[in-house]
């Protein structure tokens, strides 16, 4: 008997923990959304049934000025459990441009966001310093942006006139700058040690030679932001990229008017492209293929069934097409994607080409394989995922 009162009394403690655990849990979740905010070295934590964070910031009665700034926005939406907020309040901010000096409240915390805020441009060229202000009794508690300008030159490259920047104090460390690599037969408008001024003009050529010049896009980078808090299928730009451009030049070899061959003499970026940021939900409510499943029907916006299982093998051959590379990478839930956060596909050739865009439970995808079940099934898709051994490959 008294072996059974023990084992009793040990149940009981165990049930006693588990409630104890799990009770706080079920109450937040009935309660609201945890929200934690930062704001000027305080933190506050509350709970919110509000649908907006805007809104959940206005029932605790945290106030925010027109100019203060907050991560994520105000008018996000409030889908996940819990949030990490950050209050950026405005504070004076000097920013001085050569002669130029604006005074301004800003919440911003880069120079380029600073900038900005003013209408004034930074070029990739230049350079900031970001450092606190000292005189407070004139500017206050704030920052200072110093911006030392690069200067501005027309340079004629082989026959293409660009305006370039550049930090360089002479024409010999502009060239060096923009890694163009001067050939025995080149020559320069002006002497090498010649100091850059503004606006000045310089030219390069090559004697006894032809040279033309082409301007190339520089793609812009996506980079992907998984959000385990947004369904499978949300996908949604957060911030637009824009394309780059380079200046590519060429010596050109003509035989009886016609041109046999082209040999790169100079590549130089007039243009940087930004970064774009995709971010892509990967919520699964329980319709998407899963390791536990190993194998169910999907049916896609047209009304076709596909039959879909998963694999596990190194991709990198296979991804040398559709301008991948070898390239793809694994998602947070163990599904592989390309590049641009596509699933890795293997489907029927002959129904879905290669490189063509499908519709699976996991998310778009992209076919990059086939296999043996293509013949028997040929509206099946195999997900390539890495959940038979997690071994990231």
């Amino acid at each position: 008997m008294v072996w059974r009162f023990i084992v009793t009394s040990i149940l009981l403690v165990i049930v006693a923990f588990v409630v104890g655990v799990s009770s706080p849990a079920r109450a937040q979740e009935g309660s609201g959304r945890l929200i934690t905010v930062y704001d000027r070295g305080v933190t506050r934590v509350f709970l919110s049934k509000e649908k907006t964070l805007g809104e959940a910031l206005r029932v605790e009665h945290i106030e925010l000025d027109a100019r203060d700034t907050v991560e994520p926005s105000v008018s996000e939406e409030l889908v996940a459990s819990n949030y990490r907020v950050n209050i950026y309040r405005a504070r004076p901010v000097v920013v001085v441009d050569g002669a130029i000096r604006i005074k301004t409240i800003s919440p911003y915390q880069t120079a380029q966001q600073i900038a900005k805020d003013v209408n004034i441009t930074i070029y990739d060229e230049d350079k900031t310093t970001l450092q606190p202000l000292t005189d407070f009794v004139n500017d206050g508690a704030g920052l200072e942006l110093t911006i030392i300008r690069a200067k501005p030159v027309m340079l004629d490259l082989y026959g293409k006139k660009t305006e370039v920047r550049t930090q360089g104090k002479t024409v010999e460390d502009m060239l060096r700058e923009k890694n163009i690599i001067l050939g025995p037969d080149d020559r320069v408008s002006v002497p090498q040690d010649t100091p850059i001024t503004q606006n000045m003009d310089v030219r390069v050529w090559r004697e006894g030679q032809q040279t033309t010049s082409v301007d190339q896009e520089i793609p812009v980078v996506s980079k992907i932001v998984y959000d385990a808090d947004r369904p499978i299928g949300y996908r949604a730009v957060q911030t637009k990229g824009t394309p780059g451009i380079r200046s590519v030049t060429y010596q050109l070899e003509i035989k009886e008017g016609i041109e046999v061959s082209r040999v790169e003499i100079a590549n130089i970026v007039t243009r940087n492209p930004t970064d774009q940021v995709e971010v892509i939900g990967i919520r699964n409510d329980g319709a998407g293929l899963t390791k536990s499943k190993g194998a169910q029907y999907y049916v896609d916006s047209k009304g076709v069934s596909h039959r879909e299982t998963y694999y596990d093998l190194n991709m990198s051959a296979v991804m040398q097409s559709c301008g991948q590379g070898g390239y793809y990478s694994i998602r947070p839930d163990g599904a592989k994607v390309d590049a641009q956060g596509y699933i890795i596909v293997a489907a029927n050739y002959s129904i879905y080409p290669r490189c063509s865009m499908v519709e699976t439970s996991l998310g778009t995808g992209r076919v990059y394989d086939t296999g043996g079940f293509a013949a028997r099934i040929p509206y099946g898709f195999d997900l390539a995922t890495d959940w038979s051994s997690p071994d990231g490959i």
